[in-house]
């Protein structure tokens, strides 16, 4: 069997874990420069889930997608050592304060430079939004099948995978045709 072309979608945020005083600026809006940044983890999950399908199918190349200003490029580094085999950082200072909107269009426009793909895999949410909104619209804009709130990649061949996610009444598994975009959570 063939190996895939993963795309991880990463973003680099600032660290909430011990947020002091200076944490926010006095619009109410999050000050950045006084919290380090870190690789958003459920991104990191993502990154995870690409690993372990390249573990399994040999072949497999990983490449990890940010946008953002150039210190993002640190998240990228970070990839590479895990076993990621690109990295490709979009940034402009134009994008400062993006909305899910204008995320989710810059990173799509990306992925149809990086095309074909077999996967796409985000995280469910990054911790500075919360929204869960980016990676359903990457894969809207891109035309292609989704599946959310992924806790386990189970299997997957070069033409389908199967998931699973834990919902309210249980774990569903789900399966379906390649290309899709996962998102993952833990």
């Amino acid at each position: 069997m063939k190996g895939l072309k993963i795309v991880v979608l990463a973003k680099q945020v600032p660290d909430t874990r011990n947020v002091g005083k200076d944490a926010m600026k006095a619009n109410g809006t999050v000050n950045r420069a006084a919290l380090p940044a870190i690789f958003n983890p459920e991104d990191l999950l993502a990154l995870e889930q690409a690993l372990l399908i390249k573990d399994k199918l040999p072949g497999t190349t990983i490449t990890v997608v940010t946008m953002g200003p150039i210190r993002a490029a640190n998240i990228l580094r970070d990839a590479l050592f895990r076993g990621a085999d690109k990295g490709v950082l979009i940034t402009d200072k134009k994008f400062a304060g993006s909305d899910t909107l204008a995320t989710s269009y810059v990173l799509s426009l990306a992925l149809k430079k990086l095309q074909p793909f077999d996967l796409v895999l985000s995280g469910r949410q990054a911790i500075d939004g919360d929204t869960a909104q980016v990676g359903p619209q990457v894969a809207e804009k891109l035309n292609i099948p989704q599946i959310t709130y992924v806790e386990k990649v189970v299997d997957v061949s070069s033409k389908e995978i199967t998931c699973l996610r834990r919902v309210d009444s249980g774990v569903e598994t789900l399966k379906g045709k390649l290309p899709m975009l996962l998102t993952v959570h833990g």
